[in-house]
């Protein structure tokens, strides 16, 4: 499997839906997206790949109340840091926003993820 499908899996662990990038408009709450922001990329000095990545990955959580949010971006971060399919590395504590016109709660967190390329 790739990373992103390993990804998605350990996340619906934690609640259900799950969506790369964004989630469709009706999508009922809670849920979880995942993007991509790019990491550093791993060359040898004879500008080889080896068979190892490194991704940066955004992580977010959309739900009805703060609570529910950070309990769910707290729930992600220890599967994540569990995982064995990959390694992942927390890069800083859970970001909230809030959405007054939806209104809506999300929580973000990014990750480092080491796996197979």
């Amino acid at each position: 499997m790739t990373m992103e499908a390993d990804l998605r899996t350990l996340l619906a662990t934690v609640s259900p839906r799950v969506f790369p990038d964004f989630a469709p408009n009706d999508t009922a709450r809670p849920f979880i997206t995942f993007q991509g922001i790019g990491g550093p990329v791993i060359r040898f000095l004879d500008n080889t790949t080896g068979n190892k990545r490194t991704s940066r990955v955004q992580i977010n959580v959309w739900s009805n109340t703060r609570l529910e949010s950070l309990a769910l971006i707290r729930a992600i971060e220890a599967a994540m840091c569990a995982a064995t399919v990959f390694t992942a590395t927390p890069e800083a504590e859970p970001v909230n926003d809030f959405d007054a016109d939806l209104p809506e709660y999300s929580c973000s967190q990014d990750f480092l993820i080491h796996s197979t390329r």
